[in-house]
């Protein structure tokens, strides 16, 4: 494309210069004078002097003036001429002395009318500048659609290009064209895309094989922290032994911190997965009576009322639900728990309910956040994720938690989503 322009730049160049050339060679065919012509009017004239009446003359290619020796005029082919020596002289006339035996007798003015000429000159050069000025202009409109189409376009493509790439979006190719100077740029740029696109994804595959790899040691550490728990529950029933008994409860205690630590390593990562799976189903208000009870391990629970419904929930994840509030109260309020529940604008709402110390309140916005641990927890064991991984199973059920301190002690609101409200 380059060479085309320039090759086109060089023809208007060599077009331009041979209109000028032609008008230079008109200007001076134009400027040559007659000279037949006016040796012919002057014979006449010297012929026919003294008798002179004009129509002897015929078609002369030119205006004249005669006069005599003493500046009179005695003939004018047209008014508006120079008729006087000065007037000849000033306008670069043409002055040629008649002579009739011997003796100069006038003059005869030829009227070269420089005037017109430099006007018609003047025109033609006025229309050879327009035309070479008209195509210097389409010239350099080509030339900037050219920049634009081989240069400034592929830059711009090459800035969004380079755009997407910060931001993270490796799945938009760089359209690749070789008529171009950045055609074999825009070839790298697009296989340097391809290549991150692949690391990424094998990035992601490697994350994605660890997060399975603790996934799958954090599920069967649990088969024997269970053994461990059901082999220690059996022995405290069995001894009397005080020191044995203390000793097994330790134990006991510790097995089931390990147990909970691993269950909550599971389920987030898990949730990081997008393998924390939540199947909602149609249950009846009256399952969360069972789902309580399974948690009211130490008899501190006391249940209101739950008013009969349909709810949308899944049992087993409602069951976790349940599980991680009550332990929270039990663990760091260490009071009893009342639950009550009421249906307002399509939720059931459970309110579970300690008279412990509550959260603070510049902590209540950052309780769901995972790892967020409060001040008020003391030397009790956690990882922080128990709340978190909780909203984050309802909120699948397309119901959510929230925290609220009152003056006796702390709430934890479930709002459980009854059935159709979707």
């Amino acid at each position: 494309m380059l060479k085309k322009l320039l090759i086109v730049l060089l023809i208007a160049v060599l077009a331009t210069s041979t209109a000028y050339l032609l008008l230079l060679l008109n200007v001076k065919e134009g400027a040559s004078t007659d000279r037949i012509a006016i040796n012919g009017i002057v014979k006449l004239t010297v012929q026919n002097w003294g008798a002179l009446k004009g129509n002897e003359y015929g078609n002369t290619p030119y205006d004249f003036a005669i006069i005599d020796a003493s500046g009179t005029l005695l003939y004018q082919t047209k008014t508006g001429i120079a008729v006087t020596v000065n007037e000849a002289i000033n306008n670069r006339d043409t002055l040629i002395d008649i002579v009739v035996d011997d003796q100069h007798v006038g003059k005869v003015i030829i009227n070269n009318d420089y005037n017109n000429v430099f006007l018609k000159l003047k025109q033609q050069f006025s229309l050879v500048f327009a035309a070479s000025i008209a195509m210097l202009f389409l010239l350099c409109l080509v030339f900037i659609l050219y920049l634009d189409r081989t240069i400034f376009r592929p830059f711009r493509k090459m800035q969004l290009f380079a755009r997407h790439i910060a931001k993270g979006d490796l799945n938009i190719p760089l359209e690749m064209d070789h008529n171009h100077m950045f055609g074999a740029f825009t070839e790298s740029f697009d296989m340097m895309r391809e290549e991150l696109a692949a690391a990424r994804h094998n990035e992601y595959l490697a994350n994605k094989s660890k997060k399975e790899l603790v996934a799958t040691l954090s599920h069967d550490i649990r088969t024997p922290v269970s053994s461990i728990k059901a082999i220690t529950e059996l022995m405290l029933l069995k001894t009397t032994d005080e020191k044995n008994s203390r000793q097994l409860n330790t134990l006991y205690s510790k097995a089931d911190q390990i147990d909970h630590l691993v269950t909550d390593m599971f389920h987030a990562t898990m949730e990081e997965l997008n393998e924390l799976q939540v199947n909602v189903t149609d249950e009846l208000s009256s399952l969360l009576d069972a789902v309580i009870s399974n948690a009211n391990y130490y008899e501190h629970i006391k249940v209101g009322t739950i008013p009969e419904c349909i709810i949308s929930v899944d049992s087993l994840r409602l069951q976790q639900v349940i599980d991680n509030v009550v332990n929270n109260s039990l663990k760091y309020a260490r009071t009893s728990i009342d639950i009550i529940s009421e249906i307002r604008e399509g939720f059931l709402e459970v309110d579970i309910m300690d008279y412990g110390p509550g959260v603070p309140d510049e902590e209540l916005p950052l309780l769901f956040n995972k790892f967020f641990r409060g001040s008020r927890v003391g030397a009790q064991s956690g990882s922080g994720l128990g709340l978190y991984i909780s909203r984050y199973m309802l909120r699948k059920m397309q119901g959510d938690m929230i925290g609220i301190n009152r003056q006796d002690g702390f709430t934890m609101k479930l709002l459980i989503p009854l059935a159709g409200k979707s």
